[in-house]
C-alpha cells in the first residue's frame, strides 16, 4: 500500500535547509524516523535530499536575497503561512524563526527543539553589533526590537522545550527563564568509520569567526612538520587562505561531497575543533565515530561529548594558539591511534537510535 503523504499526525517546522549542517541532519533524521510532514522556509541546492522523506514537504521559498534580513524574511513567512492542515497531533519546531508559526497550531501539542536562543538577540548581540557600520547598526537593532517579543511569546506558547546540551539548557534558562529538557542530537555511527591514518590533522568547521579556524592555521604555521587539511567553507575562506599563503603544510579542500568528506575524515590522524561557546557540536561526535580523537575547546557543549585524555584533548581557551601547539606536539601518532576504540565507544552514546528513543519519550 503506498504511503499517504498528506495525512500524518506529526509536523516538523525548521527554518531552512541551506547546508548539510548538524541542525539540518537532526531534522532530516527526525522527519524520516517519525514519518512526519516537513515545513521549511527554504531548501537550497547544497543541503540534504528531502524528496525521499515519507511525509509531505512544503517549501515556502521565503529566504530573502537581501543580506542582513534573513531572520525577518523567514519569521514573516512562518507568521503569514496558511497551513494545509492545522490539526496535527503534534508539531515540532526547530530554529530561530520557525517557532513564530506556533499560533497556527492551537489544536496541536507544540514541542520546541531549541538548538540555542538566537545569539544575535541575546548573548552575542554585542559581538554582531561591532561588525556593523553606522548605517546597518540601527537596522539590526530595529530587527531585534521587532523579533524578540514575538520569539519570546512563541516560546511561552510551547507545551515543551527540548535542547541539545546541558550547556544550552543553562543558556535557555538565563535568556528565557524556561526549563528545557536535554535530548542529545543524533549521529549515524554507521556512516563515520575509520579507514586508516593518513598522518594529517583535519578541520571541518565552517569558516566563521566564531569557529576560530584562523587560530588553527596560525598554530600550524608554527608547526611546518605537521600537515593540516582545512575542509568546509564560509565567509572567512579567502581571509584564511591568505593567512596560510606560502605554507606548504596547510591545504584547503573547499566544500566536499558526502563520499569525499567521509573518506577525508576516515583517513585523518585527529580532528581540531575549537569554536567559541559551542552549543553542542556534532563534528566532534562524528570524528569519534570514525575513531579519531578531537583537539577541542575547553568549554561549552563539547565538554559533554569529548572526554579529555580519553577521546580527545581540551585546549586552554585563555592561551588558545600556544596551548594548541603544545597539545598537538606532545601526542605521538601511536598515542592518537591507540584512542580509536575509546572514541568509537563514546560516539555510540549519541547514536541515532538513542536520539529517536529519547525524542519519543516526549511525544
Amino acid at each position: 500500500m503506498p504511503k499517504n503523504k498528506t495525512n500524518h499526525s506529526i509536523q516538523v517546522i525548521h527554518d531552512l535547509f541551506q547546508i548539510k549542517g548538524g541542525g539540518e541532519r537532526l531534522i532530516h533524521t527526525l522527519c524520516h524516523s517519525l514519518n512526519a510532514d516537513l515545513l521549511t522556509a527554504h531548501i537550497g541546492s547544497q543541503t540534504f535530499e528531502l524528496s525521499n522523506l515519507a511525509g509531505k514537504v512544503t517549501n515556502l521559498d521565503a529566504l530573502s536575497s537581501i543580506h542582513g534580513i534573513k531572520t525577518w524574511s523567514l519569521a514573516r513567512a512562518f507568521k503569514k503561512h496558511q497551513p494545509h492542515k492545522a490539526d496535527y497531533h503534534q508539531v515540532i519546531y526547530s530554529g530561530v524563526a520557525a517557532p513564530l508559526a506556533v499560533h497556527h497550531y492551537s489544536k496541536s501539542r507544540n514541542i520546541f527543539y531549541c538548538h540555542t536562543p538566537p545569539r544575535f538577540v541575546y548573548d552575542k548581540k554585542e559581538h554582531y553589533q561591532k561588525e556593523l557600520n553606522f548605517i546597518k547598526k540601527p537596522i539590526f537593532n530595529a530587527l531585534i526590537n521587532w523579533f524578540k517579543p514575538q520569539y519570546e511569546n512563541a516560546v511561552t506558547a510551547m507545551d515543551q522545550v527540548l535542547t541539545n546540551s546541558n550547556y544550552v539548557q543553562q543558556r535557555i534558562k538565563k535568556a528565557l527563564d524556561v526549563d528545557a529538557t536535554v535530548v542529545y542530537p543524533p549521529c549515524d555511527t554507521n556512516r563515520f568509520k575509520s579507514h586508516g591514518e593518513g598522518g594529517y590533522y583535519l578541520s571541518l568547521a565552517r569558516h566563521d569567526s566564531l569557529k576560530r579556524v584562523d587560530v588553527i592555521i596560525n598554530a600550524f604555521k608554527q608547526m611546518p612538520d605537521k600537515e593540516l587539511v582545512v575542509a568546509s567553507g564560509g565567509a572567512e575562506t579567502e581571509h584564511l587562505k591568505q593567512a596560510a599563503n606560502g605554507c606548504n603544510n596547510i591545504h584547503f579542500t573547499g566544500w566536499l561531497g558526502e563520499s569525499e568528506l567521509l573518506k577525508l575524515l576516515g583517513n585523518c590522524l585527529a580532528t581540531i575543533y575549537i569554536p567559541q561557546d559551542e552549543d553542542f557540536g556534532m563534528s566532534p561526535v562524528e570524528s569519534m565515530s570514525a575513531g579519531k580523537p578531537v583537539f577541542c575547546s575547553d568549554h561549552g557543549g563539547l565538554l559533554e561529548s569529548v572526554i579529555d585524555g580519553g577521546t580527545g584533548f581540551y585546549i586552554d581557551n585563555q592561551n588558545l594558539e600556544q596551548a594548541l601547539i603544545e597539545e598537538i606536539s606532545q601526542h605521538s601518532k601511536n598515542h592518537l591511534v591507540s584512542m580509536k576504540s575509546a572514541c568509537e565507544q563514546q560516539a555510540l552514546t549519541f547514536d541515532t537510535q538513542n536520539f529517536i528513543k529519547n525524542i519519543k519519550k516526549h511525544l
